[in-house]
């Protein structure tokens, strides 16, 4: 079945007092639930700028983890978790309309994975990433939904000008503003010996896949790993919040799917 063991950790940064981003995870209770709901991570980065942040960001994590623990069992994730990052926006767009909230405007980015059997679901909104770490080499799962990677995608400015960029922070897609979002959910086939990092761009904006890739490799605890990746993306710079969940994957149950529902191809 399934295994996967998970660290995370989070640092205000040298900067700022408050720290915005949050994180949350579901933890299967039993080997009967794994196969059922699997497993759910999540990090969230409150939008600088706006009022509240961190109300933004826990209140996304704290929908999307909620919601994801009463799902039907045996739902396919792929169609789940996009429906429960609109849930999640909901709920912070709610926020705006409470009495303690009113006139204030609230935004967060939210990256989210499930994982059931042999298989990694990664919707997200705004900049928070998803990174793959496979036999010794990092893949960005996620794309921005920044406005200097929509340039990018047409076209009219490089991947090196973006790192200089003013705007490259500049989101067109965050929970909160809107009453409706749209994520982008992509499906991964896993193997057992990948780690999946989620963060924030307080890493993935100092930190180079090389470096990242050198630290999650290695042969420690994977708390350890996780609070040395944030280590060292405030060592850097450290002027934003600094957030990473780390889940190795120990062993995988590989599937076949008939009529949309998964069936075991392997004892």
């Amino acid at each position: 079945m399934l295994d996967v063991v998970f660290g995370q950790a989070s640092d205000p940064g040298k900067v700022r007092i408050n720290n915005e981003d949050a994180m949350g995870s579901f933890i299967p209770n039993s080997r009967h639930q794994a196969r059922s709901h699997g497993y759910l991570f999540a990090v969230a980065d409150g939008v600088g700028g706006m009022d509240l942040g961190e109300v933004a960001s826990s209140t996304a994590v704290s929908a999307l983890v909620d919601e994801f623990a009463k799902a039907q069992p045996d739902a396919m994730l792929i169609s789940l978790l996009p429906r429960l990052l609109q849930h999640a926006n909901a709920a912070v767009h709610d926020r705006t309309l409470a009495p303690e909230y009113r006139g204030k405007k609230m935004a967060t980015t939210l990256v989210a994975s499930a994982l059931r059997h042999d298989q990694a679901i990664i919707s997200h909104v705004g900049d928070s990433r998803c990174y793959l770490v496979r036999s010794g080499r990092a893949k960005q799962i996620t794309q921005d939904h920044t406005w200097v990677n929509e340039q990018r995608k047409l076209g009219l400015i490089s991947a090196d000008e973006i790192l200089s960029s003013e705007a490259r922070h500049v989101l067109i897609r965050s929970l909160g503003p809107e009453l409706f979002v749209s994520p982008d959910t992509t499906a991964l086939t896993l193997q057992s010996g990948d780690v999946l990092v989620l963060c924030s761009d307080g890493v993935h904006d100092e930190m180079n896949l090389e470096e990242m890739t050198s630290i999650v490799s290695q042969h420690k605890g994977i708390e350890e790993i996780a609070h040395e990746l944030v280590a060292r993306a405030v060592e850097i710079d450290g002027s934003d919040n600094t957030t990473a969940q780390v889940i190795r994957v120990r062993s995988v149950e590989q599937v076949g799917m008939y009529r949309g529902r998964p069936y075991r191809t392997s004892l």
